[in-house]
């Protein structure tokens, strides 16, 4: 595989055994380029500096694919939001909790809409049935708004650590296509 892969975590990070820190070993081991970015403060984040640090990884790296997790599909809305994104060739939205989600910690994030235009070519929205952070009508309803399609797994929580997500070879069979 030669495209470029960005890897966005989101709210504590994605270290092993998190399938994010998983997939960016399988794609390094072929050769892939993937960037795993860390972003500062992943505990606290806040979201100027979140977009900041993003912008400037984009401009560098230039990637072809960007798999956002979590709060990561919230940052990408915001720059979507407000700035001219180079587009890219695939766009994966993996968990993203409630535009209008209350956790103290993050309310630099929110509130927010959804975006007109994710700046990708081929998106997919993955959900869970059983999400903490979005619920089934909630999911349905930032598909409409994004119009994109989507994909849900049952009974997933997350999709994170918590939730047995480690290993996911679905997902990178889906970025090998």
């Amino acid at each position: 595989m030669s495209k470029k892969v960005l890897l966005l975590h989101g709210w504590g990070g994605s270290d092993h055994p998190h399938w994010q820190s998983w997939l960016a070993g399988e794609l390094a081991k072929e050769y892939g380029c993937v960037s795993f970015l860390q972003l500062s403060d992943f505990d606290r984040p806040k979201l100027d500096v979140w977009k900041k640090e993003l912008l400037e990884h984009l401009q560098e790296f230039k990637p072809d694919i960007v798999i956002c997790h979590s709060l990561a599909n919230i940052l990408w809305f915001h720059l979507c939001n407000d700035a001219n994104l180079e587009r890219i060739q695939k766009l994966y939205l993996i968990a993203p909790p409630s535009l209008c989600c209350e956790i103290e910690e993050l309310q630099s994030f929110f509130p927010l809409k959804a975006p007109k235009n994710l700046y990708a070519k081929k998106i997919l929205l993955i959900t869970s049935t059983n999400d903490p952070y979005l619920n089934t009508q909630e999911a349905e309803k930032l598909q409409k708004e994004l119009e994109v399609a989507m994909h849900v797994v049952k009974d997933g929580g997350h999709i994170n650590a918590a939730s047995g997500y480690g290993p996911w070879p679905w997902l990178l069979e889906q970025i090998n296509l």
